[in-house]
């Protein structure tokens, strides 16, 4: 599985916006800056993670965009999931449709097994331990 640069950038956004922003607006421009990322591109990223409820928006003059609840409710898997769609290490787990070969897919229980580590790593770790330098890289 490889997280593309999307996920990261919404993962670095919303990690911005949680340190400059709790509390208040937080220009997108300014984010952009912060993160050397284009500032377009950001735009399309952000775009997902208010589809999903995880910031908001106003406009402005101090308008902007900022988290909708606070850092230690946000985990990193609901973040990636929002801005990358899926996390699943093969397609065959995600495409709603049940692989014709499931049944005798010898390998289907070692993705299953690997989507399962890779989900509850990611949704055990918050914004607010990323931002207080307190994840576990050992397992």
């Amino acid at each position: 599985m490889k997280i593309s640069t999307k996920g990261r950038y919404g993962l670095r956004v919303m990690l911005d916006l949680a340190v400059y922003g709790e509390e208040k607006f937080v220009s997108l421009t300014d984010v952009a800056q912060r993160q050397d990322v284009s500032l377009k591109y950001l735009e399309s990223i952000i775009s997902s993670l208010k589809s999903t409820g995880l910031v908001q928006s106003t406009r402005g003059k101090s308008g902007g965009y900022k988290l909708t609840k606070s850092p230690a409710e946000y985990t990193v898997g609901e973040i990636l999931k929002s801005a990358e769609g899926d996390l699943a290490p093969v397609s065959c787990l995600t495409s709603g449709e049940p692989c014709p070969h499931a049944d005798e897919c010898l390998s289907l229980p070692i993705w299953e097994g690997l989507d399962k580590v890779i989900d509850n790593y990611l949704e055990n770790i918050t914004l607010e331990q990323v931002i207080n330098k307190k994840v576990a890289v050992n397992g």
